[in-house]
């Protein structure tokens, strides 16, 4: 059961929760976004070369759809987080 509530804190909390490798991911999938993202790319490569049977392409299709899920999650939970801290609009990152 998910508490719904309207302080800044748990949104993001909650935001973290819904992207954490616990939350619903399968426990093939990498612990961190940097690591799917590196799997992700190695396996865009393999797909790319031409060089793998009709099989392995699949099977390499499939797990980059999970890989890229996961990754979109992981980015729209930040996104999310950074809203919650700088108020309803999400503003331009400025670095120092």
């Amino acid at each position: 059961m998910v508490k719904s509530s309207s302080s800044p804190k748990s949104r993001a909390a909650q935001a973290a929760d819904d992207a954490s490798p616990e939350a619903g991911a399968g426990p093939d999938l990498p612990a961190t976004y940097e690591a799917a993202l590196l799997e992700l790319e190695g396996l865009v490569s393999s797909l790319e070369s031409g060089q793998l049977p009709l099989d392995q392409l699949l099977t390499g299709y499939q797990r980059g759809a999970q890989l890229l899920a996961f990754c979109k999650g992981r980015l729209d939970a930040v996104e999310t987080q950074i809203k919650v801290l700088e108020g309803t609009e999400l503003k331009p990152w400025a670095q120092a």
